[in-house]
């Protein structure tokens, strides 16, 4: 019997270490090719490594929180074939496994190529085994696309696909397809796989407790405890101050309207305002550096790149911030693109560990929720944040050559937190001003 050795993947170019949480096979278990071996996590990014082989496990080199190093070797898998012990290799060029956010090593699996051509392309991970039975099947990401998935988060399985095929062809085609993933010998055992009916568990649901048929404990999942220990840090580390702004937003509210649908018709994306929130702050920084900084002990490191988080609510009631790195170099459709892109990644888990790290400054929307202000907490290790809220018609007096009007008009409150062990208020509430004011002054004959 040879040995596989399974090594922790690589899950970005930042990314040294992952925390095994839980092993989903256990020593002497039976793996099938693309199974899921384990479960490990970074900083916010939850993963699953499954299997590039079959056999059984039986090592388990690390247990259970246990931070292991990339390119570690985490399991041994006994597997069919004879020979010596195989070392796994590390992709250079890490690869996206799944929904969750990992990489993994891909064998040279035949069809793989066909599927993934240049006008034939997906968001959705599927792994190498699924790439190859719709490969085979002939089955494009756009059909694929449409298949509900029962793996964690919606992830499609090979048995779902099997399924999914097994019903569109009454059947014929369920064995071909088996037997050319796997040597014949195994194939009556994916049938049987296929047939046995799936459990599928909600994802992000909280183990609860009842106390005395009323009350209810909840126990906090991993990211609910990351969260609030990054909460707790930042009041501790910075002495928080909050400035707020008024602004009148009416050209941009009727900009935006206008352009919408052309944009949207064209770019094939919908525009919303986080963009032009985006460029708005990444400007306001050119015009005050020193707000895009962080803190070392007495040393203020003033930061070159300019890389804006946003706050994104997941569905499972916690939080993530994706960043658009580099975003003052971005035009509007632009930052569209990668405001929509990481959006819609963010709330379906596909965010690489890569993209939520290393922002220098953080926008969130209390306004989504129809909150007209808020007093956010500073993500750290940056020193400000800023919160736009809703925005809603009110009745404002508007100077005119004629005098001063009451108009209705379209306005908002931006709220900036800042660390004022190296933002005092004049820097604090100059910047949120300078907001402000390339909102206020909005070009509503601006073309994008």
């Amino acid at each position: 019997m040879a040995q596989y050795e399974l090594l922790l993947p690589k899950m970005g170019e930042s990314v040294a270490e992952a925390t095994i949480i839980k092993w989903v096979k256990q020593l002497g278990e039976r793996i099938e090719l693309d199974d899921i071996v384990l479960e490990i996590a970074t900083d916010k990014v939850d993963s699953e490594v499954p299997s590039p082989i079959a056999g059984k496990l039986i090592k388990q080199l690390f247990k259970e929180d246990d931070i292991v190093q990339v390119g570690a070797v985490i399991a041994i898998i006994e597997t069919d074939g004879g020979g010596d012990q195989v070392a796994a290799e590390i992709i250079e060029t890490p690869v996206v496994v799944e929904e969750r956010n990992t990489d993994v090593l891909l064998t040279d699996i035949p069809g793989i190529s066909q599927l993934e051509s240049e006008d034939n392309t997906s968001e959705r991970f599927y792994s190498p085994l699924v790439k190859n039975i719709a490969a085979q099947e002939g089955i494009q990401f756009s059909e694929l696309d449409g298949i509900a998935g029962t793996g964690s988060e919606g992830r499609l399985t090979k048995d779902d696909l099997l399924n999914y095929i097994q019903n569109k062809k009454g059947g014929a085609a369920l064995s071909s397809v088996t037997n050319d993933v796997k040597p014949a010998e195994q194939a009556s055992s994916v049938v049987q796989q296929a047939a046995t009916p799936q459990i599928v568990k909600a994802p992000g649901k909280q183990a609860s407790t009842s106390v005395g048929g009323v009350d209810e404990i909840i126990e906090m999942d991993r990211m609910r405890k990351l969260i609030a220990d990054h909460m707790i840090m930042s009041k501790q580390t910075s002495p928080h101050v909050t400035s707020f702004v008024e602004a009148d937003v009416t050209n941009m509210v009727m900009w935006r309207e206008k352009v919408k649908r052309n944009f949207e018709k064209r770019e094939n994306e919908k525009i919303t305002f986080t963009p032009i929130f985006v460029e708005a702050v990444s400007k306001a920084i050119k015009d005050f550096p020193m707000i895009n900084v962080s803190v070392n002990g007495t040393q203020i490191i003033k930061k070159r790149d300019i890389n804006i988080g946003m706050a994104a609510a997941l569905p499972s009631g916690n939080l993530i911030v994706p960043v658009i790195k580099n975003a003052d170099q971005l035009n509007l459709v632009g930052l569209t693109k990668s405001v929509n892109d990481l959006a819609s990644r963010a709330r379906n888990s596909k965010l690489k560990p890569d993209e939520t790290q290393n922002g220098t400054f953080t926008l969130t929307n209390v306004g989504s929720f129809g909150n007209i202000m808020g007093t956010p907490i500073i993500n750290q290790p940056q020193v400000a944040i800023l919160a736009v809220g809703a925005i809603k018609k009110k009745p404002a007096v508007l100077e005119t050559e004629f005098g001063d009007v009451i108009a209705i008009r379209h306005m908002m409150y931006l709220s900036l937190s800042y660390d004022h062990r190296v933002v005092d208020g004049a820097l604090g509430g100059s910047f949120v001003r300078r907001v402000a004011d390339y909102l206020e002054n909005w070009d509503v004959n601006r073309e994008i």
